[in-house]
């Protein structure tokens, strides 16, 4: 470890080259990989928020955000299944949102019945049961958008007047479209949606019933509709917005490019520092150094690169991150991630060191002599 550290140190401004370029490959898997958690999290943050065991859809929706229209009567059918301990609706479609001061912004409007579990729902100040009449609820994160900056604030939704009654967290849109929350009736009347229809209906299971079950019957009597467990339909509005958009794809390439990069910089610097060192490495041999002595110290160097760049790049993630919260609201790096880019970054380091071995242990005691 020393014999590795001394030639590393040797030469300081190619060290340093090295352990930024790790940094910085480092830097780019997390920030990346934040971005596509928190992606996949935003997707589906408004199924994941329900409380309920099966969502009903119409046939092939692929997302919450991209609702098709369901029959009301549905939800008399599902109340009627045995298991169901209470069957609600949700209705949700795009709107024009328009302020006072003129901001006129495309949101996707949202109308929740009470039953439908721990999603925003406007109340009178002071009640956890009441609806509060022609009020809405916006994301904080989007307040500065919609030109909301008073509660409550006189607006109109579709050209019927409304008022945005208090902001909420947590349900930051990566869309372009903000959420908006409204009551169930207001929100039918802001969308003008027919009396007979809905966008989904949500099931909650009773206790001790089987979900797999209740869903199979569900389906037995509503052969048209989708019908799928919350994990089902966030799972499958994630795979939607990761394969069908691009977006994704795009995510996981600029995280592969800085893999690439790290492991370009590494071995490069890797190599030309073994290279520098093949006398060191031929007298070791004529020493009687064995191959694995040899091999542990080029490990050692690249391993040295390695932490000190996951460290240098873990420090400057956290500023970055919440430089960009401030345009990338739902923008967050879970506290598990980086230690699950370490074993990569040190695997990538690894491999970085791979040709710097083999110039290493192809190189003849003799050499030295000749020296």
């Amino acid at each position: 470890m020393r014999l590795a550290w001394n030639n590393l140190w040797h030469d300081r401004s190619r060290f340093a080259v090295a352990v930024l370029g790790i940094a910085f490959a480092v830097f780019l898997m997390i920030f990346q990989g934040s971005l596509l958690l928190s992606f996949l999290d935003a997707s589906s943050r408004v199924i994941q928020t329900t409380d309920a065991d099966l969502w009903i859809t119409a046939r092939g929706v692929s997302c919450f955000d991209f609702a098709s229209p369901l029959p009301n009567r549905f939800v008399e059918i599902a109340q009627g299944v045995p298991g169901v301990l209470r069957a609600s609706r949700i209705v949700s479609n795009f709107a024009r949102f328009h302020s006072p001061d003129g901001h006129n912004q495309f949101v996707l409007l949202i109308g929740v019945e009470p039953e439908a579990g721990p999603l925003p729902m406007p109340t009178v100040t002071g009640s956890a049961s009441v609806m509060e009449p022609d009020g809405v609820l916006i994301d904080r994160s989007h307040a500065q958008l919609l030109g909301v900056s008073r509660f409550p604030q006189e607006i109109e939704i579709n050209r019927r007047k409304s008022k945005v009654l208090a902001q909420v967290d947590g349900f930051s849109s990566f869309l372009g479209s903000p959420y908006v929350f409204a009551a169930y009736p207001d929100a039918m009347r802001y969308l003008g949606t027919a009396p007979e229809e809905t966008s989904f209906i949500l099931a909650r299971v009773a206790g001790g019933s089987n979900v797999a079950a209740v869903g199979d019957e569900l389906r037995r009597r509503l052969p048209d509709v989708d019908v799928l467990t919350r994990q089902q339909f966030a799972r499958k509005a994630q795979v939607y917005w990761i394969t069908q958009t691009g977006a994704g794809g795009a995510i996981l390439t600029a995280a592969i490019l800085g893999f690439v990069i790290g492991l370009v910089v590494a071995s490069q610097t890797i190599y030309a520092t073994t290279m520098e060192h093949l006398e060191e490495y031929a007298t070791l041999k004529a020493l009687g150094a064995s191959p694995w002595f040899v091999i542990r110290v080029v490990l050692s160097q690249a391993l040295v690169c390695g932490f000190l760049g996951f460290l240098i790049g873990l420090m400057g993630t956290s500023p970055v991150v919440e430089l960009v919260r401030g345009s990338i609201a739902w923008l967050t790096t879970p506290a598990w991630l980086p230690w699950l880019i370490l074993p990569p970054g040190l695997l990538m380091c690894c491999l970085a060191a791979l040709m710097s071995i083999r110039a290493a242990l192809r190189v003849e005691p003799a050499r030295v002599f000749r020296a």
